[in-house]
């Protein structure tokens, strides 16, 4: 069998409370089975990079990581990863920052990955290299004499080529990913994005799967992402998840609860949520004191200005919404900005009459799916998805919205909550059965088996 290689910006190794994601579970399970190892950095910064291994076993995983200096974290990750590929892939150009420094950052910090990595390759070796962080990464290796199989997965959006266009050397960065066997998007519309910016700007052609550009081609598939569906299942269906959700209905005196779960991005649509919670109130009058939004909204990137931005605009904004409308014995919205346990979490989504997931751009979305999976089959929530999310492709029997109209998403909140059991029942089982089948570790072994069983071009590279 051959060794799987995974890269990623950063390393998750078994922890010993069990708290991870499944994606960190998937990928482990994978690399337990092919005696693999899971490559990045460690997350830690020091006054000079030395490109030094630091090399770790834990519970049949093993891993290799390196140190970044402060200037590589600020140009590579803070720069060019987060402020200028992340609004760029998740459409917010105006938001998006071009400065020569974090390109070269970003470039620099890719080529003191691929050093060390290049030669822990062995010959027979899977290479999985995953998201935005490292896309030229596959081009470094083969520069380095690396002729092995190498899978690329991009977990956001793939930009329209109209917005693409707007980065400085873009053709740069895509013609690096022909360097690749195979690259995984997780739906038609972001695989389309990308054969479109081949073909008109690349002067590229597609034959089925793969695109040709010059003497290169690449297969270019879709493999949306689930959740680890089983582990998730099993906790939302222990004792301690739900003494926590019937002490959450007692301490919310039996009013409907309405949740969002996100991490706390611009590109959540969270603001937009907010400001369709308060047109519900304004228009529904009968639900004042029957129900209430829980947002929770862990705080993520805060070395990034516009992620300060957004969490004092929410913060405000939630504060002017209760300010309104609160009584003295009913908040109407309930923002918390820390993270959760799982079984605080699964807890949360059973007790939730409506799952309200509305981000204004996602690659997939994998709250929605666990809300499903959490719920109660006997009596079981309503979900809200943005058409916007990756999600939507696969969860058609959600109320799906467009988080842009606050009408659209009041009315749809109105709907949920009106909802008889009956058709509540047969949207989750419908919803159910899709996240059931087709969870992380569908996914994670359908991609490998495409990078396995792609054909390496001779003088690929």
């Amino acid at each position: 069998m051959s060794r799987l290689i995974v890269v990623s910006n950063r390393v998750s190794m078994p922890s010993p409370d069990g708290a991870q994601g499944g994606l960190a579970v998937a990928l482990q399970a994978a690399l337990r089975e092919s005696g693999g190892l899971w490559f990045g950095w460690s997350g830690r910064e020091v006054e000079e990079f030395t490109g030094s291994v630091n090399f770790e076993e834990s519970d049949g995983v093993r891993s290799a990581v390196v140190d970044l200096e402060a200037q590589d974290v600020e140009e590579y990750y803070n720069g060019f990863a987060n402020r200028t590929l992340w609004p760029l892939f998740h459409y917010r150009v105006d938001i998006a920052k071009y400065n020569r420094s974090f390109g070269e950052g970003y470039e620099r910090v890719n080529r003191r990955f691929a050093e060390p990595l290049h030669v822990m390759i062995e010959p027979d070796d899977v290479v999985w290299i995953n998201d935005y962080h490292l896309i030229p990464m596959a081009m470094l290796l083969r520069d380095r004499g690396v002729r092995n199989r190498i899978g690329f997965f991009l977990h956001t959006p793939w930009p329209p080529t109209r917005l693409l266009v707007s980065l400085p050397y873009h053709e740069r960065l895509v013609r690096s990913m022909f360097f690749y066997d195979v690259i995984g998007f997780q739906t038609e519309e972001w695989l389309e994005s990308f054969r479109h910016y081949c073909e008109h700007e690349l002067g590229g052609r597609s034959e089925g799967e793969y695109i040709h550009v010059g003497e290169k081609m690449v297969r270019a598939v879709v493999c949306p992402i689930g959740i680890d569906f089983k582990n998730f299942r099993e906790a939302s269906e222990t004792r301690e998840a739900n003494a926590i959700a019937e002490r959450m209905r007692t301490s919310l005196r039996q009013l409907t609860m309405i949740v969002g779960v996100d991490r706390l991005d611009y590109s959540k649509g969270i603001e937009e949520r907010l400001n369709s919670f308060e047109h519900l109130l304004h228009t529904h009058e009968e639900l004042h004191r029957s129900v209430v939004l829980i947002q929770v909204a862990p705080p993520s990137r805060g070395e990034v200005e516009q992620y300060q931005k957004v969490r004092e605009k929410l913060n405000e904004l939630a504060g002017r919404i209760n300010g309104e409308f609160a009584e003295v014995d009913w908040t109407p919205i309930r923002y918390v900005n820390r993270g959760y346990a799982r079984a605080e979490l699964t807890a949360l989504y059973r007790a939730a009459r409506v799952g309200l997931v509305t981000p204004l751009r996602d690659g997939m979305n994998l709250v929605a799916k666990e809300y499903i999976a959490a719920q109660d089959p006997e009596d079981p929530g309503v979900l809200i998805l943005s058409r916007f999310a990756g999600a939507a492709s696969q969860m058609k029997e959600a109320l799906l919205v467009n988080p842009y109209s606050p009408e659209e998403v009041a009315e749809a909140l109105q709907q949920a909550l009106k909802m008889p059991l009956s058709e509540r029942k047969r949207r989750f089982e419908s919803l159910l059965d899709g996240v059931r089948t087709e969870d992380v570790h569908w996914w994670r072994e359908k991609f490998v088996a495409m990078i396995t069983e792609t054909k390496v071009p001779p003088g690929k590279g």
